[in-house]
C-alpha cells in the first residue's frame, strides 16, 4: 500500500527533514521524493509505503500536520490518487 504526500509553503530551513522524520515515526517508508523552491515557496511530492502504518492514512495526514503547522499538507492513498487521475 502506498500513500502521495503532498506539502506546499513558504519555504524554511529543515521542512523535509521534519516530514521525513515524521514518516519515518508513523512506519512509513519514503520510497519517493522530489522538492523545489518555486519563487520562495517550498513544493514537495513524496510517495511513501504505509504498509506498516498502525493508523492508517488519516493518522499519517495529521501527524505531518501538526509537524509542519504552517505548510498545506495531503496524504492521500494511492488508490484514490489513482481514480483521481484516471481519464
Amino acid at each position: 500500500m502506498k500513500a502521495v504526500i503532498t506539502v506546499v509553503g513558504k519555504d524554511m530551513v529543515g521542512i523535509l527533514a521534519r516530514v521525513s522524520a515524521a514518516c519515518a515515526e508513523m512506519n512509513a517508508n519514503v520510497l519517493e521524493v522530489t522538492q523545489s523552491i518555486l519563487d520562495g515557496y517550498f513544493c514537495m511530492v513524496m510517495v511513501v509505503d504505509i504498509s506498516k502504518v498502525d493508523d492508517g492514512v488519516e493518522g499519517l495526514d495529521s501527524k505531518l500536520k501538526s509537524e509542519v503547522p504552517d505548510m498545506v499538507v495531503h496524504v492521500m492513498h494511492e488508490d484514490i490518487f489513482n481514480s483521481m487521475h484516471r481519464i
